[in-house]
């Protein structure tokens, strides 16, 4: 048990406990999970207080809660956290910080008696202190402080103003004896139910937070909450349910409220009415048509960011590793181990690096929309057309970010609360058309419909193909949501229910400190297995090498240089490295694996060499196209502009001499490109999100099946067909 005292940050959702934790924790933060779950547990060692009084102590950011009756999965961590029960870490917690909107104080005092009822030395933190004296509200802190018998501290957290009462007040509490629990009126049959329901706790030392714990067993097992409780416990709550009249729950809800309506009587003056520009800005923003225009607007303005803002920044990214590549082959001997570092490590790195600008940019923008109190009000306008796929509200907005990337994307459904609400939409949205897939329809697009006549006379088939695959991608992508809610992860459709916060211009330091805190964490955990897939696909990509073929083509780069000069040697020079680069590539690993599985992609239209850019695509789908410039032959510096690659890839045959690249094998190499899991980026930063191997497999699996049987029957049905062939 650790010796260092833990002091517990919670709240309601909306009080600005992070902008607190922040405040106080700085730089300082570090960002892992609690244990047995993906819910990010935040925690900074700080130093409160000044001189010799000063003292370390350990802070944890708990997962917003309105109760200890937890309603959701992140809600269940703040129980747990907030009761010690996590773990023995979690057990020894000294003090705990209840921050409270001001501008709300009833919700937050209701938590705060539940907190009291534990036993915990407390600090109640009233944030949002200008809001509240701007509605007129006048909060007697110092009797509110008498009342509870704890300490009370007036702050506006995102002005850090209180902050340095808010530290006397915690190393006050570190000292003290913990507060008289709340004097409630619970009634007679409340007291006798959790008398007998305490006697199953009779291993939890303190008396206090045995009571605690049996008036929080009641209440969850009441309201059939899904979490565990003992058997011992729940036969003791059952029993004491049967043996009362009346109901528990409501009475246990009934005497904090008297206690909360009363604190407030006689705390708190005002009404408290909200602005008139908020009610004028929801009319707007929260209106059926209007509504949806404004978020369309404003969705529009994001992925511009994500596309156009990121693209110099990824450019430098990639500019950056080619340098470090050429530097490092320019630098060191010819060889085995530089290959491994230039093109396993360092293109390891890049494909990591590479998407940080995208993340970075995607949750700093979704923070600031989340702070200034917008996506509350987004969630409420598309609720409505997301329940037809049994989606959340808030699953919109990760959804439409699949269409730039799905590795943050993915990283984006932490802002949904329910936890299969955010497995169903992490495991669909891969199948959204994302930019990496862009390159892989240009290709096709520019080698197969390059020559077909217009649609309608003014739009071209390449066109028309390209948003055919973007509306399949939608399409497919709501009906996989609305089957996997369907079956693997069925539950009842998703309520909405959410409170709409006042509008608030965001701290740019709290978004950028959150911005980094995910930045940070994907490189560490999704950054690790992106790095190392790298390189076993390298491995695979390049061994084993046939030496026969290298003397061949030693051979006649000897007999180029003895001959030619200048310009016309280089070009012959290079013209035989990709010939030996195709060649080796054939006798690869990943070679041999594609004309193994030649036989069951023939039938999709593909061959062989289409089977190498598939597997090489699996580092990311826009490998498909360098890989194919290695196996054709003409270098993997091409991109999908390049016209070598068109032309090379039109001539190729089939080998009783038909054509390779058809229109219909076009659409249908497409269409397998729409819904294959071509992306171990993906996969990593799924398998880091769900926090197990099981939903990325699965995504995997029923992504790769669905490639598969559509491609088929595009392609079968359009040769039975005749089209395009």
């Amino acid at each position: 048990m650790s010796e260092m005292p833990q002091v517990l940050v919670a709240g309601n959702p909306n009080a600005g406990k992070t902008t607190l934790f922040n405040q106080l924790a700085g730089t300082r933060a570090r960002t892992g999970n609690y244990p047995g779950v993906t819910v990010d547990r935040r925690t900074a060692r700080v130093t409160l207080g000044q001189g010799e009084g000063a003292r370390e102590v350990e802070l944890i950011d708990v997962p917003g809660t309105y109760s200890l009756t937890a309603s959701s999965p992140e809600e269940a961590i703040a129980v747990d956290a907030i009761l010690g029960t996590i773990t023995p870490e979690e057990a020894s917690t000294k003090a705990v910080v209840v921050v409270a909107d001001a501008t709300s104080l009833a919700r937050g005092l209701y938590l705060t008696l539940q907190v009291l009822e534990c036993g915990f030395p407390t600090v109640l933190g009233l944030n949002m202190m200008d809001e509240a004296r701007e509605l007129g509200l006048a909060i007697d802190s110092a009797g509110l402080s008498e009342a509870l018998g704890v300490p009370v501290v007036e702050m506006v957290a995102r002005r850090r103003e209180g902050m340095e009462a808010l530290s006397d007040a915690i190393l006050a509490v570190l000292d003290d004896d913990p507060p008289p629990p709340p004097a409630l009126a619970w009634g007679p049959a409340v007291e006798r139910a959790v008398e007998r329901v305490a006697e199953a706790y009779a291993d939890v030392p303190d008396p206090r937070r045995r009571e605690a714990w049996a008036r929080w067993a009641l209440m969850s097992e009441i309201d059939g909450d899904d979490l565990e409780l003992r058997p011992e416990v729940r036969a003791a709550c059952r029993a004491a349910r049967t043996e009362s009249a009346e109901d528990l729950d409501v009475q246990l809800v009934a005497a904090r409220y008297a206690e909360v309506d009363e604190l407030v009587r006689r705390h708190v003056e005002g009404e408290g009415p909200r602005t008139a520009r908020g009610d004028s800005l929801d009319r707007w923003l929260t209106h059926p048509v209007a509504g949806m225009l404004a978020f369309a607007l404003v969705m529009l303005m994001v992925f511009e960011a994500l596309f156009s803002w990121s693209e110099p920044l990824i450019g430098w990214v990639e500019e950056g590793i080619v340098f470090s590549q050429d530097f490092l082959r320019a630098s060191m001997p010819a060889g085995l181990f530089t290959d491994l570092l230039v093109e396993g490590v360092v293109a390891g790195v890049g494909n990591v690096l590479v998407f940080v600008p995208q993340i970075a940019l995607l949750f700093f923008l979704l923070g600031f929309l989340e702070d200034c109190g917008y996506l509350a009000r987004v969630a409420f306008v598309i609720d409505r057309l997301m329940k037809g796929v049994g989606l959340h509200g808030k699953a919109f907005v990760p959804l439409l970010g699949g269409f730039a990337c799905a590795v943050p994307a993915v990283m984006a459904t932490r802002t949904l609360s329910d936890r299969k609400d955010r497995l169903v939409t992490m495991l669909a949205l891969p199948l959204m058309s994302c930019s990496a897939r862009l390159p892989v329809y240009v290709l096709v697009v520019a080698t197969v419909f390059v020559h077909q006549g217009d649609v309608l006379g003014f739009l071209s088939v390449g066109a028309v193909a390209l948003l055919a695959m973007y509306g399949l991608s939608l399409g497919a992508t709501l009906g996989a949501a609305a089957i996997l809610r369907r079956t693997v992860l069925k539950g009842p459709r998703p309520t909405l229910v959410l409170e709409l916060p006042p509008y608030r211009w965001p701290l740019v330091r709290n978004l950028v400190a959150s911005t980094w805190a995910r930045v940070r964490t994907f490189l560490i955990d999704a950054g690790t297995v992106i790095l190392a897939l790298t390189i076993v696909l390298w491995a695979l990509l390049t061994f084993p090498k046939d030496p026969a073929v290298t003397e061949r083509f030693d051979a006649e780069r000897a007999e180029v240089t003895a001959s030619l000069a200048g310009e016309e040697r280089t070009e012959a020079l290079t013209a035989i490295d990709g010939a030996e680069a195709s060649a080796q590539l054939e006798r690869s690993a990943a070679g041999r694996l594609g004309k193994a599985i030649e036989p069951a992609i023939a039938p999709l239209g593909m061959d062989w060499r289409l089977g190498i850019g598939v597997i090489g695509a699996f580092a990311a789908r826009e490998v498909f196209v360098s890989t194919l410039g290695i196996v054709f032959g003409v270098g993997d510096e091409v991109d999908e502009e390049s016209e070598t690659l068109r032309e090379e890839l039109r001539a190729a045959k089939w080998p009783d001499g038909r054509s390779l690249m058809t229109p219909l094998a076009g659409v249908a190499l497409m269409v397998f490109f729409v819904f294959a899991c071509q992306c171990m980026s993906t996969i990593a930063v799924v398998r880091r999100e769900s926090g197990s191997w099981k939903w990325p497999i699965l995504m995997v699996v029923y992504m790769t099946v669905l490639a598969y049987v559509a491609a088929l029957a595009v392609f079968q049905v359009g040769s039975a067909m005749g089209w395009g062939v």
